[in-house]
């Protein structure tokens, strides 16, 4: 059984991405290839991507925005706070983190952006609930800040508020970007679609619990913070025809492998035939390690993870963790960039059965 030590490793500082790159395609791609033992490892750039996929492929994007869900006020007593939200409940209701010397009780009224009030509601560990004067959205967007990620060292301006963003984002509701989509651009798509990789999209409204790093030696003891996804029928539709041309399905980003893989395990705990989707929403908070059989995804695309990360042990489950620490090896010597604004990796999915074959 492996221990968050296993998932640990040294990022010299100057590596973590504090800026996005002028141009989304212009990032490196490193392609990993697990098959072999040591696994074989490409540099190349994000625009090579065409090159690694093939007519028939169906890649698969988190369609997720996100909200401007940073805000500062204070208390009726003068007390400055930060609120953070997590998640939108409806138009009026939100869950949030709050910063404030002591914790606000419930009936307790603040004063954000110097622009409007909220109550605070009933707790709900470890958030707080808040109710809005108006639509939510509508005041996030107006009053709100892009929550850019703790690793990040600047505020949020206005070329982030560009770049924190994919180019096909379209539901509102995440509080973090699916990053491993910030490298496509609509000239990538033109060449994708020209080759005949097809695309598809869910949504899993990313939530600030993903820069959360696991604090329990013993990774079973782990409690996952929970998402919402949607699978719709056209995503499920897409997944089947694309299995019956012998094509690949392939992951853009954690989030949607994370939704794809749950609602597959919704499908087997009903009852249905493995790598079976059905259409619908729900709340996943699946913790994937190594040892996990994975039932839809055949390739991932993704950035550089933290280490003691949720996400680092699930990209060690797809391709084995001996490939993930050789590839994150290679990565810090080639100087790569890494993080949200940082660089990406290609992986293939390595059945539990298939012992890596030596390399000649």
């Amino acid at each position: 059984m492996y221990t968050l030590s296993d998932f640990d490793f040294d990022l010299p500082p100057e590596l973590i991405a504090q800026t996005a790159l002028t141009e989304r395609t212009a990032s490196r791609l490193l392609e990993v290839d697990g098959s072999v033992t040591p696994a074989h490892l490409y540099d190349r750039r994000f625009a090579d991507l065409p090159g690694l996929l093939a007519p028939g492929d169906l890649l698969v994007f988190n369609d997720t925005r996100v909200i401007k869900a940073r805000l500062f006020g204070q208390k009726a007593s003068g007390g400055k706070i930060e609120v953070l939200i997590e998640r939108v409940i409806d138009n009026r209701t939100a869950l949030a983190q709050i910063r404030a010397s002591k914790s606000p009780g419930p009936g307790t009224v603040l004063r954000l952006a110097d622009a409007f009030e909220v109550t605070v509601g009933e707790r709900v560990e470890p958030f707080y609930t808040l109710h809005f004067p108006d639509d939510c959205y509508t005041l996030l967007e107006t009053y709100g800040r892009l929550p850019l990620p703790p690793y990040i060292e600047h505020d949020a301006d206005a070329a982030d508020e560009t770049r924190y963003q994919t180019v096909y984002a379209r539901n509102p509701g995440a509080v973090a970007a699916p990053t491993a989509g910030l490298h496509f651009d609509d000239a990538l798509f033109a060449r994708l679609d020209a080759l005949g990789v097809h695309r598809a999209a869910l949504t899993l409204h990313v939530g600030a619990g993903t820069f959360q790093p696991v604090r329990v030696e013993n990774i079973g003891e782990h409690k996952m913070h929970s998402e919402w996804y949607e699978i719709t029928p056209s995503l499920v539709d897409a997944i089947a025809a694309t299995r019956a041309r012998g094509g690949r399905v392939i992951a853009v980003g954690t989030t949607s492998m994370r939704a794809l893989e749950s609602a597959a395990q919704a499908t087997l705990s009903a009852g249905g035939a493995p790598g079976i989707l059905r259409p619908g929403s729900a709340e996943t908070d699946i913790f994937i390690t190594p040892g996990y059989r994975f039932q839809v995804v055949d390739r991932l695309i993704t950035n550089f993870h933290l280490p003691k990360s949720t996400l680092l042990m699930l990209v060690s489950a797809f391709s084995g963790i001996e490939t993930i620490r050789a590839a994150y090896r290679h990565a810090i010597e080639q100087r790569y960039r890494f993080f949200s604004y940082g660089d990406a990796m290609i992986l293939s999915r390595v059945e539990l059965h298939d012992a890596p074959k030596a390399a000649a």
